[in-house]
């Protein structure tokens, strides 16, 4: 913006005077606008799902059980856990069931010890779903056939910690990671290993606990990024890893990187369009946000924290929308 102002006066002085301030409030206002953002989040230890909207309201909630996985599908439905064996689509205009998976009542899981912890719909219809302690990923249809199976290979077998969050990748190959045995593996269709990584302990010792006391490398999410590499959420290890295939570190943010805040059980992640990523900062205690999107310099781009609505048990979320702008719920720019 360009001002020919010519100055003939002390009252134009006045004048130029107010201007000037007048731009510089205005600057200042707008530079200190705060991100606002609209997601979907659940803590079983509140045993609630919601949505919040951008104004920070709640927009939607229902009640839920144990809870891993979450997804908000381009209905508008959300596919989620009603227990740790049922997974259903629910409609959140009426909260009416409108889709229901029981792993219970497939013949071949009677009478095992039988978890869910991952679950997704893709593109075909079908759903995905990992059944940890029969070590099976399976692909069902609308009417509850099982279209493709798949055998997992699982060395310290545990229907609680055989796998957590689970996605079929675009190649058809399927990435799961195995909390017990501490690693992300790539299986393709038949059950072979395609690729692996073991998440390193970076010489420390494994501590038991949940909180930002512990330590391992208990892996709760992996996501393929479009170069190629993976980005990990290396669970009760308290960071985030990217690691190219050939399983080099390339960048990486650990549990006391990000100033006044600790990471503690990193659950699940998203990568944002702009590059930035959504980090589930799960069991870290009321001193520590719940939600914290960093950007690839490591700076906290927007963070949340509530403690009244949610616990200290926020496993899952998915950003819905950024400053006004809604996100994909699907496709390739869908990273989580």
């Amino acid at each position: 913006m360009i001002f020919n102002f010519r100055i003939r006066s002390k009252s134009d002085i006045v004048a130029l005077a107010f201007v000037v301030l007048t731009v510089l409030s205005l600057s200042q206002k707008v530079s200190a606008t705060e991100p606002t953002r609209k997601f979907i989040a659940a803590d079983s230890s509140k045993s609630r799902v919601a949505i919040i909207g951008e104004n920070g309201k709640t927009e939607w909630e229902h009640k839920i059980g144990g809870l891993h996985d979450l997804h908000v599908l381009p209905s508008g439905n959300v596919l989620l856990q009603t227990s740790w064996t049922e997974v259903a689509e629910i409609n959140p205009a009426t909260n009416e069931i409108v889709w229901q998976y029981d792993s219970m009542k497939r013949p071949e899981n009677a009478g095992k010890r039988l978890e869910i912890h991952a679950f997704q719909r893709l593109p075909n219809g079908s759903t995905m779903v990992a059944e940890s302690g029969p070590g099976n990923v399976i692909e069902v249809d609308n009417d509850l056939q099982v279209v493709h199976a798949m055998k997992l290979r699982v060395v310290k077998p545990d229907a609680h910690r055989d796998t957590r969050l689970v996605r079929k990748l675009t190649n058809g190959n399927t990435l799961v990671c195995h909390e017990g045995d501490g690693l992300v593996r790539e299986y393709d269709p038949s059950g072979k290993t395609v690729w692996e990584y073991a998440v390193p302990l970076f010489d420390r010792k494994p501590a038991g606990g949940h909180g930002v006391e512990a330590f391992g490398n208990q892996a709760f999410s992996a996501i393929r990024l479009p170069n190629g590499n993976t980005l990990i959420g290396t669970g009760n290890g308290h960071s985030v890893l990217e690691v190219t295939p050939a399983e080099q570190i390339i960048w990486s943010l650990h549990q006391n990187d990000l100033p006044g805040i600790q990471l503690a059980w990193v659950t699940s992640l998203q990568v944002l369009p702009g590059g930035n990523i959504l980090i589930n900062n799960c069991h870290a205690g009321p001193n520590n946000p719940q939600l914290i999107e960093v950007n690839r310099e490591k700076k906290v781009v927007w963070s949340f924290k509530d403690f009244d609505r949610f616990g200290d048990s926020l496993t899952n979320s998915q950003m819905l929308a950024v400053d006004g702008v809604a996100l994909p719920l699907d496709g390739a720019k869908l990273l989580r």
